[in-house]
């Protein structure tokens, strides 16, 4: 696309420029605003379909508020492209999510306009509020908006913010309702269906809106009715609306994509103190029609030709998620206990296999990680097996579930951790190099990682014939291309691993798909005449294989250890505590990530960065 065709875009390059520009105007900024994301994310993938939908209120937001001094707090970045762009980042944005360009997600240290970090759901109601309580405290008349999905809205931290916030009327909150019916997948669970009530129920939105209206103008009146509270609503009305019910006054639902209307609507309510929402009707995918026909899978649809919409993903092999997804209904034809536990990810853990075939057997419980955990729990204190798949940095979320709910009563509940390890140009919300070391630390729990496909689908039969808990985590993407379809499966002794290959000289111990950089790595060091080292695969980073780790303290005085994850506390840890435990001489070097956040950009960048792809594996076999 031309650069000439940008008008109005090439004349904004702050909220400053952009009020600048007459309110007719603004239609035809947002489509040169969402033709510009398109013709990017179509040569540099990223989050495209929610933030299409979200262009006309990042407009509508930063024309009438004054921001970056207003605070404006987006739920998920991922709906924030628009924001980025008006905010002075639109020429960086062809370097969105690449390594040392702009974030893909709002980023305090990137921008005094990114108010608040946002990579994982439903925490922009908590964030805002604290902000409007410091705005109180420290005397100042700023405004704070919070923008939440509908499927962030399922979160249970968004309903304590609400909760809180609500109950403090003096809190100056605005929040958002960005409701398109869509998260990633369909939204699941009673609030969407309380959603379609409300943006449906004409008569309780048409008196209520009118009802408002009026009464902004007549003090005297609206102060009577703030007294009255529920029962004027109620009886008024005769509906009840959840957050009405929580105290915050109710404005909806509007058109999300009538940036006019937005405008218009956002000026009266900055004028209205106190707990606010508004419930905005958008279109995932907005503007861009295979995006608006296929949500789900244009929520990150990689490279695609703009003009035909024909997605340019090439072939790879399987990915580690369709082998999860697979496998799982394998299992589940093999023993009716197993059913499936997902926070809002059918399709991006692959989990839709068993819903498409079993759907009875599958549950999509919300992006409401701690819950599926202990709803997991709770299936199995009852003779059911879950396999509850959660992302590994979700997982976080549910911390405390996997240890009261779960490995304290020795539940046999299987973990399957997606996204385990760098998963590329998410960065630093997104990557799963906690998980290791958050879950080696528990007891009753069994921590496993596979080295490629076949691995992940025996690991998964081993987990169901056991009776403890147990966490399998695997990697985001394509597979090491090895055989597992229909394979038979194969019982995998818990705490044993293997070894590979021999060696004399060194011993390199890995965990999970790193073994793959490590096997390139010592076959090249033995071909160049450099190294002569063997190979042992764990498999399980909890419990370890002693009797392995005792036969390598024995034979080598020169370890190295390679995992995809945090270094401190991780598995180099516990082997090198291990040797030094049972009195051996070895010196050991371990391969992973330092104390610190990684940044994004592609798997392989971060691998070569963080000095363990195969390349980095070599160089420390050849440093002796």
């Amino acid at each position: 696309m031309a650069e000439k065709e940008y008008i109005l875009l090439n004349r904004v390059n702050s909220p400053a420029d952009l009020k600048k520009l007459k309110v007719d105007e603004l239609p035809a900024y947002c489509d040169e605003l969402r033709r510009y994301i398109i013709e990017c994310c179509a040569v540099n993938p990223g989050h495209l379909a929610s933030s299409l939908g979200a262009v006309e209120l990042a407009v509508a937001i930063h024309y009438v508020y004054d921001t970056p001094y207003d605070k404006l707090v987006w739920d998920v970045g991922h709906q924030a492209y628009a924001h980025k762009i008006i905010t002075g980042r639109r020429e960086a944005f062809v370097t969105n999510r690449k390594l040392d360009g702009i974030s893909g997600f709002p980023r305090m240290c990137e921008s005094e306009y990114d108010a608040f970090g946002g990579g994982h759901a439903s925490v922009s109601i908590s964030a805002a509020f604290g902000m409007a309580k410091a705005a109180e405290l420290q005397g100042e008349r700023r405004k704070v908006v919070a923008v939440i999905g509908d499927g962030a809205m399922t979160g249970g931290l968004a309903f304590e913010g609400l909760n809180n916030a609500g109950d403090d009327k003096n809190c100056d909150l605005l929040v958002i309702l960005n409701d398109n019916n869509m998260a990633i997948d369909e939204p699941t669970g009673a609030l969407g269906h309380y959603l379609v009530r409300v943006a449906t129920s004409k008569f309780y939105n048409r008196v209520k809106n009118s009802l408002w209206h009026f009464l902004r103008h007549t003090p005297a009146i609206l102060r009577m009715c703030r007294k009255a509270g529920n029962a004027v609503k109620q009886g008024l009305l005769q509906n009840s609306n959840l957050f009405e019910s929580l105290n915050f006054r109710y404005f909806g639902r509007i058109d999300g994509h009538d940036v006019r209307e937005l405008v218009r609507v956002l000026t009266d309510l900055r004028e209205i103190g106190g707990p606010k929402l508004l419930h905005v009707m958008t279109v995932k995918g907005k503007g861009y029609a295979p995006a608006e026909h296929h949500q789900a899978e244009w929520h990150a649809p990689g490279r695609f030709d703009p003009s035909t919409g024909v997605r340019l993903a090439g072939k790879a092999a399987d990915r580690y998620q369709d082998v999860f997804g697979q496998t799982l209904l394998d299992l589940a034809r093999l023993d009716s206990r197993v059913v499936g536990i997902t926070p809002a990810m059918p399709s991006g853990c692959s989990m839709c296999i068993l819903m498409e075939k079993m759907p009875e057997r599958c549950f999509d419980v919300g992006i409401a990680e701690g819950h599926a955990v202990t709803f997991s729990a709770g299936l199995a204190a009852a003779g059911m097996v879950p396999f509850c798949n959660i992302y590994s940095s979700f997982m976080q979320r549910a911390y405390d579930n996997i240890i009261h709910d779960v490995a304290i009563q020795n539940l046999h509940v299987v973990l399957c951790l997606d996204r385990g390890g760098l998963v590329g140009e998410d960065g630093a919300t997104h990557h799963g190099v906690f998980d290791l070391a958050y879950l080696c630390c528990i007891p009753n729990l069994v921590v496993a990682a596979p080295m490629n496909e076949l691995e992940l689908r025996n690991m998964m039969y081993t987990a169901l014939q056991g009776d403890m808990p147990f966490a399998i985590r695997y990697p985001r993407g394509a597979g090491a291309g090895v055989k597992w379809r229909s394979e038979p499966f194969e019982l995998l002794p818990a705490g044993k691993g293997r070894k590979l290959r021999d060696g004399s000289e060194t011993a390199v111990v890995t965990i999970g798909t790193v073994g793959n950089f490590a096997a390139e790595a010592i076959a090249r060091a033995a071909a160049e005449g450099k190294a002569d080292a063997a190979h042992y695969d764990l498999r399980f980073a909890k419990p370890l294989d002693e009797q392995l780790l005792h036969e390598i303290g024995r034979n080598f005085r020169r370890v190295i250890t390679v995992e995809d994850g945090i270094l401190r506390g991780g598995v180099g840890e516990a082997v090198t505590a291990f040797f030094n435990a049972h009195g051996y001489d070895v010196a050991v070097r371990s391969l992973g990530i330092d104390d610190r956040f990684v940044e994004h950009g592609t798997p392989a960048q971060l691998y070569a960065l963080c000095g363990y792809d195969a390349e980095g594996i070599y160089r420390e076999l050849a440093r002796h």
